[in-house]
């Protein structure tokens, strides 16, 4: 509407000027001519206007857009906030009873975070045993720090939580460090075809033999599958004591299914898999050569890029006693990519499911 309205006045004082130019020499004004090199026709300067009122093209699909509009029309409070929870954890407020044993209505006692079961009076807190208990921070900035959570690709940081909430930054620090405690997720990788690479966070670099690993990083080891029509499936990510062949052959173990095919580079731990049962194809990174055929690790690779990017650039360093949580937030993002901005509630879901 702002543009239109810029337009129009545009239009207006363009043709003005061209009409008092052409009063004594008999001429129509060049705005409707559109003869005049400064200013545009009629049908010109209607395009430009019907230009200015189409919408710009969404790039997320109707079904998986959820704006910050979306985020305060159905959390406007706490009390809203609440009730999603007691939801989420007891539908329709249906709950057994501990005191009387009837599964039974419960409801909402006056301003606090208790329901009352209407047959004996017996509470309930929907809250006990999750992230939000015994926390003095309003709900509603618990919710919109999962929001912004779920909505950017690479994380966000508690130092930009407590520039828009107004929170400290200890308060800030803790709260992601509880969220990121929801989302870590025992999976077990059902693809019959599984890529393998290791990365390493943090230290000095220290070159050891050909291969260039280092000892003083902390080894990360991840496994992504490959689905059946070409798209990357998911992946788990594992902070590791060290990338000896006993610790991968162990991931591989716990999270690769018995006769799958693992895709490695020539890292020498990876040797011997085909031993525990498992078909094993290697790329020769060090001779340059990165793809042929099917044999690659490209997939691992590239979610490696975004976990880098991604701490380098937003949290610009992590120490190795809280690198799992974040690698955790990475997998569960990467996991659920393709559910646009529908992210921020698969992360109250997790709240349910962690305190049942």
């Amino acid at each position: 509407m702002r543009y239109r309205l810029i337009l129009k006045g545009l239009l207006f004082t363009l043709g003005l000027k061209g009409a008092k130019k052409s009063e004594g020499m008999g001429v129509p004004p060049p705005i409707c001519m559109g003869n005049y090199p400064l200013t545009t026709s009629k049908e010109i300067g209607e395009d430009l206007l019907r230009e200015a009122d189409m919408k710009p093209k969404q790039s997320i699909p109707k079904d998986l857009r959820y704006s910050v509009r979306d985020f305060n029309n159905q959390f406007p409070n706490d009390a809203a906030c609440l009730e999603y929870v007691k939801e989420q954890r007891y539908p329709g407020g249906m709950a057994k009873c501990e005191k009387c044993g009837k599964e039974t209505k419960h409801h909402r006692v006056g301003n606090r975070t208790a329901y009352a079961c209407q047959s004996c009076g017996n509470h309930i807190y929907p809250l006990v045993r999750t992230v939000f208990e015994k926390s003095s921070t309003s709900l509603k900035t618990w919710f919109y720090a999962m929001y912004l959570m779920g909505s950017t690709r690479c994380g966000i940081s508690a130092k930009q939580i407590q520039r828009e909430t107004g929170v400290t930054y200890k308060t800030a620090w803790r709260m992601f460090r509880q969220i990121r405690s929801l989302l870590a997720e025992g999976l077990q990788l059902e693809g019959s075809t599984i890529e393998m690479d290791e990365m390493y966070h943090g230290g000095k670099i220290e070159r050891q033999g050909r291969q260039g690993r280092s000892l003083a990083k902390t080894p990360v080891i991840g496994m992504v599958e490959r689905s059946r029509n070409g798209r990357t499936g998911r992946v788990v990510a594992r902070v590791a004591a060290d990338a000896k062949r006993e610790t991968l052959h162990g991931l591989a173990k716990e999270y690769i299914l018995p006769s799958s095919t693992i895709f490695t580079d020539e890292f020498v731990s990876y040797e011997g898999l085909e031993k525990q049962g498992y078909a094993h194809k290697r790329i020769r990174h060090g001779a340059k050569v990165y793809v042929s055929g099917d044999i690659h690790t490209q997939n691992i690779e590239g979610f490696w890029s975004l976990v880098k990017r991604g701490i380098g650039g937003v949290y610009h360093n992590v120490s190795a006693k809280y690198l799992q949580t974040y690698l955790d937030e990475y997998c569960f993002r990467f996991n659920r990519r393709d559910q646009g901005n529908l992210l921020f509630k698969r992360i109250l879901e997790q709240v349910s499911l962690k305190a049942s």
